[in-house]
């Protein structure tokens, strides 16, 4: 993606508008021009240093020139001069050493200072939490594991996270954001990215990297939030969750914030390791296949995590494959989850996996996707009788069509994956990812 140049700062009002506006800055119909061409030109502002930010990010501690970032983004070097500069001045970029040139003196190179910034992410399981602290890069740098009741309520398991929280920041303090910021209900969209945009001034009440901290001054970001779905991502309300049907309703977005003080973002476990494995580097259309306490799929098309309108995508387990086959806790019948855990449940794991494969078959036949990716405590205790079986039938699949097999592959991640994703949730709008 590329940025877009004025002659004050690398942007332009008129291009801000066509390209929209981060959640929370974009103006009504009631906005007289100027404000709304003034909204507009920090929200480009702040979608130029996500670029730069991104790019820095990808580049290691080998660093970048100002030339090839300028070149890549299709900024002018005044802008990412200018960029640069402010992102030096906030501590999230610095020096890198010089690179020789084909002409005229070295290059300086900058790289991303990780440790400028953090963030939390949690998996809650039905039956266990899991909390990360990672730091600009996604570098896992804390982590804690507790047992967890999932229905046990809303009081115990917002406690349960808070304790957790406050246990992986260094020196275990709850996070508070400081300067009277207010937290409850933001999300990651709504502070600026990477500190202020890189560009535009901060605006007092903003939570921005080195104001929400957590103990030994660590710059805290937010906190993302992964469980079963379904749920609303956008509101950060759940639903109906699947086994757990009391949850329906309740604004665990607005809960945790207000607890925590941090800007908090809530989504399906799947998609968020979804997220996570494609700002690692797993390129394409995928399907992250998700077996653990219960089964669903994370999507990613052409590079972007598919929620749906209504955070719906990625239901994968309550696909009904065996009609008035046995109950599922969704209340279905012969759903793909039911049949596959039951299986595992008879330690018959062969089987399971043939399940698990005619489902991403039919997944694979709708969406024509690149890979399938597998994870989940119930397919790590077990991963190559899975990986073999669902490969196996992607394969008789592409037999009976004339296609090349989609690959099967065990997901990255060593069971943080959920966890890494949620943190994921709060780092990709700075770097520029419009699904985080």
């Amino acid at each position: 993606m590329e940025g877009v140049n004025s002659a004050n700062d690398g942007t332009t009002g008129a291009a801000a508008g066509r390209r929209g506006t981060r959640p929370g800055t974009g103006s009504g119909s009631g906005s007289g021009a100027g404000s709304g061409a003034g909204v507009n030109l920090l929200a480009l502002r702040s979608h130029n240093a996500a670029l730069v930010l991104d790019l820095l990010r990808t580049a290691g501690d080998g660093g970048i020139s100002r030339l090839e970032l300028a070149e890549r983004t299709g900024l002018t070097p005044q802008a990412v001069s200018k960029i640069t500069a402010r992102l030096r001045e906030d501590g999230l970029a610095t020096e890198a050493g010089r690179r020789a040139s084909t002409g005229g003196k070295p290059r300086t190179v900058l790289r991303l200072v990780p440790e400028a910034g953090h963030a939390v992410g949690v998996h809650l399981d039905r039956d266990e939490l899991r909390v990360v602290l990672v730091d600009l890069r996604g570098a896992v740098v804390g982590e804690r594991r507790a047992a967890l009741d999932l229905g046990a309520g809303a009081e115990a398991v917002l406690g349960a996270v808070t304790e957790a929280v406050t246990g992986v920041l260094p020196g275990g303090r709850t996070p508070r954001a400081s300067g009277g910021a207010s937290a409850g209900g933001a999300t990651a969209a709504d502070a600026p990215a990477g500190g202020g945009d890189g560009m535009a001034p901060r605006e007092p009440d903003a939570a921005s990297p080195g104001e929400a901290r957590g103990g030994r001054g660590l710059a805290l970001l937010g906190v993302g939030v992964a469980l079963p779905g379904p749920l609303d991502h956008g509101r950060g309300v759940l639903h109906r969750v699947t086994g757990f049907p009391a949850w329906d309703g309740f604004p665990l977005r607005e809960a945790l914030a207000g607890r925590l003080g941090v800007p908090v973002v809530v989504d399906k476990d799947t998609n968020a390791a979804a997220l996570g494995l494609a700002v690692g580097g797993e390129g394409g259309s995928f399907a992250y296949l998700h077996l653990g306490t219960g089964l669903g799929a994370g999507l990613v098309i052409g590079g972007s995590v598919h929620r749906g309108a209504r955070t719906g995508a990625g239901e994968f387990g309550h696909q009904v494959i065996q009609l008035d086959g046995p109950p599922c806790t969704c209340g279905d019948r012969g759903c793909v989850e039911a049949l596959s855990l039951g299986a595992v449940a008879r330690g018959d794991v062969e089987e399971a996996a043939r399940v698990l494969g005619a489902g991403a078959a039919n997944l694979v036949g709708l969406l024509d996707i690149d890979v399938v990716l597998l994870g989940g405590r119930t397919v790590t205790a077990a991963p190559e009788p899975f990986v073999r079986g669902v490969g196996a039938v992607l394969e008789e699949r592409a037999r009976r069509t004339g296609q090349d097999a989609v690959p099967v592959r065990l997901a990255p991640g060593d069971g943080r994956a959920v966890a890494v994703g949620a943190a994921q949730l709060i780092l990709g709008p700075i770097f520029g990812r419009g699904d985080g």
